[in-house]
């Protein structure tokens, strides 16, 4: 079994390659790598205060909520996320390389400490746990573990990891991540209004994934904590 999934992400490894522009103007040298690992989670939780009224009091991120007749979209968990994800994503955000109504703004008041401090604290901190439902993971459990090979769609846990804990790297922890946000984000990919992810990797995935797919990833990974 994992003979073929080697198999398969190498052969995704190409296609990828040949994606076109990073999509980012983070480069992720092992002078960088230390940097956002040398974080001050203290300092970050001071920055992180501002944060509360949109992102929830611990990090774990807000439903959509229907407010005088208009729907406030969900706000993403950042709870246990991880950092170098965080601070790549508040980068991109100053860099003009994803784009945001409120997130924009605040990013650009950030230094590069700052969100270095920030992604620590967020990093070091973890969501509640929830009860899981299981017609939905046995839904999007294919998807999880094996991915699809006729479509050339890798496994999720090959870069997000068997817990959905995500990777040192910039590759996003998905478990406990608000199912609305996490399905708004692959639609986004998936038509390509988002844009920020390093050699248009979710961007390719994303366009082959259904819609049912993509519901079922979603409420997976916000039960998986």
């Amino acid at each position: 079994m994992k003979e073929r999934i080697l198999i398969l992400v190498i052969s995704l490894l190409p296609v990828l390659a040949n994606a076109g522009d990073s999509g980012s103007q983070i480069a992720w040298t092992p002078g960088a790598l230390n940097f956002v690992k040398n974080g001050d989670a203290g300092k970050g939780q001071i920055l992180a205060d501002s944060c509360k009224a949109c992102h929830g009091q611990r990090g774990e991120g807000l439903p959509a909520e229907n407010r005088d007749g208009e729907i406030i979209p969900t706000v993403p968990a950042l709870a246990g996320q991880v950092a170098n994800y965080t601070y790549k994503q508040l980068r991109d955000y100053f860099n003009d390389d994803r784009s945001n109504e409120s997130m924009t703004g605040i990013a650009k008041s950030l230094s590069e400490q700052d969100a270095a401090d920030v992604a620590a604290w967020f990093a070091s901190i973890s969501l509640p746990k929830s009860a899981n439902d299981d017609k939905i993971v046995s839904a999007a459990e294919k998807m999880v573990e094996a991915g699809d090979g006729k479509r050339i769609l890798p496994p999720c846990f090959v870069c997000h990891g068997a817990n959905g804990q995500g990777e040192k790297m910039d590759i996003p922890s998905l478990a406990g991540q608000q199912a609305d946000y996490f399905a708004r984000t692959l639609l986004a990919y998936k038509n390509g209004q988002r844009h920020n992810d390093i050699y248009s990797r979710m961007r390719l995935i994303a366009k082959q994934l259904s819609e049912s797919e993509i519901k079922a990833l979603s409420t997976y990974y916000q039960q998986l904590r």
